[in-house]
């Protein structure tokens, strides 16, 4: 094969898995947020009065192993306005279930 041909074939594949990669993290941050907004739709948190603590999806210097993206999830829908944020630190939800969609269940083939 010439040198232009694998140039070509290379850059093709360093793209692809660039393209596979960000899928792979939108398909965790997905998961992730569905993860959270059923954890305060479980525990009512739907207002300032109701809010929860949800120290376990904040980040963990410790933490060995894969990635945990429940966090950059958790600051994602903070800054949206999905969820609210206390002054105490505890969180709800701020856009109503109807709106979003209905109930966050998990579909069929999702992770």
């Amino acid at each position: 094969m010439s040198d232009t041909i694998i140039i070509f074939l290379s850059l093709c594949f360093l793209i692809g898995a660039f393209v596979a990669t960000r899928y792979g993290i939108a398909w965790k941050l997905k998961g992730a947020s569905r993860d959270i907004l059923r954890e305060l739709e479980r525990k009512g948190a739907v207002d300032v009065f109701t809010a929860v603590d949800l120290s376990r999806f904040k980040r963990n210097i410790l933490w060995l192993g894969t990635r945990d993206y429940h966090a950059q999830a958790l600051d994602c829908m903070v800054s949206e306005g999905v969820i609210g944020r206390t002054g105490a630190g505890n969180y709800y939800l701020r856009v109503p279930t109807e709106r979003r969609g209905g109930s966050i269940e998990r579909e069929e083939g999702s992770p």
